[in-house]
């Protein structure tokens, strides 16, 4: 009876290990939503093969606003997301986000404190940033004159003599904040009356712009289909690799300055895997290694070490600080009120432009149906022609 219940015992342990063994290496999804063109893929490789039982699923969003419609609407399920700051501080605000467990992000450290107690996460509970940059003026510099840049100005993205060629970012926030800094106002006003005069000017820009558009900026910039576009800055470092006329400049009337940062949704199944890729993510190496194919600004203060000084010391992507200081303001979350105006602004100014172009589609219909009209009258007016002159001729004789 005893050796019967020690071989009770001794399957019973076998079992037990087996199944703690086979439950560690089950697989896990981990769902990563970050923006377009903004990883080295060979980063998630390399996680997946540091923790094999993880994969990862990895999608993308070209907007703030798109983002937040599509986890809003419970579309799809997401582990990880890597917003800016005003929608961080949205995000915290309606509850969306998990608290972190710095524990499982000891790799946090290399975070500069410079991008530590955020406006949007003041208590650095819910995010860890990822990237930094600028919004600059992007042209080329085959068809655009120098004269037309030598002021580095906004003013270039309204300049009547490139109507057809000039792009514009395909959302509000960073279209309304160009046109506000244009007016010489704060880009997170929430005065009526400088939204109403900030649609007024996207209004007027409106019949000189291509398109509105997001990540088909790269498409369009380097095949110079487009020549003059406002965006980010390490996306203009990428689409000057394709297309060497491609230059970029800092707005002297000031621009954005934003800050991504990974964030962890509060309806996650796998935080503590989340946080394992955040903290792989923070790596110096692996940091250095993205930030150097993306060609945006890392936070990570040993990475920079690594990084070589032509990237470091270029301007473009790490500003002085006297500009980051003087000529550069980040994104806050708009009160309800000014949200709802933005979005009313936003939708008004798009419409009027669908509305030109079903306007503009039926006057080239309607062209085309006189051209078809008369070339058809002619041909007809040519044929009795002929054929009244043929029975003249065998009526004579």
């Amino acid at each position: 009876m005893k050796k019967f219940m020690s071989l009770i015992i001794c399957l019973s342990v076998f079992f037990s290990a087996f199944t703690i063994v086979a439950s560690a290496e089950e697989e896990i999804v981990l769902n990563v939503y970050n923006w377009g063109e903004y990883i080295e893929q060979s980063t998630i490789d390399m996680f997946e093969e540091k923790y094999p039982y993880i994969d990862v699923n990895y999608t993308t969003f070209d907007s703030n606003e798109s983002m937040y419609s599509k986890i809003v609407s419970g579309a799809a399920s997401y582990d990880i997301v890597i917003p800016s700051e005003y929608m961080v501080s949205k995000l915290i605000q309606e509850e969306m986000l998990a608290e972190l467990d710095y524990s499982n992000i000891p790799n946090y450290k290399y975070i500069g404190e410079a991008y530590k107690n955020l406006s949007s996460d003041p208590e650095n509970k819910y995010s860890v940033p990822y990237f930094w940059g600028t919004v600059v003026v992007i042209y080329n510099s085959a068809h655009v004159d120098e004269a037309d840049v030598a002021d580095k100005s906004l003013s270039l993205l309204w300049n009547e003599k490139y109507a057809d060629k000039i792009l514009m970012f395909d959302n509000p926030r960073d279209s309304f904040g160009i046109a506000l800094t244009k007016l010489g106002y704060s880009m997170n006003s929430d005065t009526d009356s400088q939204w109403q005069e900030a649609a007024k000017l996207l209004s007027e820009q409106k019949p000189i712009v291509q398109a509105y558009v997001m990540d088909a900026i790269f498409d369009k910039m380097e095949s110079g289909e487009a020549w003059i576009a406002p965006y980010y800055a390490g996306d203009a470092l990428v689409i000057q690799e394709t297309n060497p006329d491609i230059q970029f400049y800092m707005p002297t009337e000031g621009t954005n300055m934003f800050v991504d940062s990974m964030c962890i949704l509060n309806t996650t199944e796998h935080q503590k895997e989340a946080e394992l890729f955040i903290n792989f993510m923070c790596d110096p190496k692996i940091a250095a290694m993205n930030a150097e194919t993306v060609g945006y600004a890392t936070p990570n203060t040993e990475a920079l070490n690594l990084l070589d000084p032509e990237i470091t010391e270029n301007e473009l992507i790490y500003p002085d600080e006297e500009y980051l200081k003087n000529n550069t303001e980040v994104f806050i979350n708009l009160p309800q009120k000014t949200q709802m105006l933005q979005s009313t602004l936003w939708t008004d100014l798009k419409i009027i432009s669908a509305e030109e172009g079903a306007e503009t589609a039926a006057i080239d219909w309607i062209d085309a149906f006189c051209i078809v009209t008369i070339a058809a009258g002619g041909i007809t007016a040519v044929y009795f022609f002929i054929r009244n002159t043929k029975r003249k001729k065998l009526w004579k004789q």
